[in-house]
């Protein structure tokens, strides 16, 4: 998988995506994502930026982190909640849409420190 350069969110959010969307899709039915290792390589991101795309999955529920074993997707997902799985997307939503948000401001704050244009 390629990243879309013109694509303003961290690449932390587009990783939390993409296993994300995997994940709704059944691909990792067994429950077992694959490794960092793994996914550095597929990505083409660093390790700590796929940890920390990992850790957004891990705040959100939708991940647990087994240490050494691995990650793996979370048992109670929002389906598994009944009619609480619609709000329980719309907030998840709203926290990337504000970490993507936040990202960018700090992104551009930076860069008119640093004297960009």
């Amino acid at each position: 998988m390629t990243a879309v350069t013109s694509d303003p969110r961290s690449k932390p959010v587009r990783l939390a995506e993409a296993i994300r969307d995997r994940i709704g899709k059944g691909v990792y039915a067994n429950g077992k994502l694959p490794t960092v290792k793994e996914l550095t390589k597929e990505f083409g991101y660093a390790g700590q930026t796929v940890r920390d795309g990992m850790a957004i999955l891990i705040n959100e529920g939708v991940v647990i982190s087994a240490g050494s074993r691995g990650y793996f997707v979370s048992g109670g997902d929002a389906e598994a909640s009944g009619s609480n799985g619609d709000v329980t997307e719309e907030i998840k939503e709203m926290r990337l849409q504000i970490q993507a948000l936040t990202e960018r401001v700090t992104a551009l704050e930076e860069r008119d420190h640093s004297g960009g244009a």
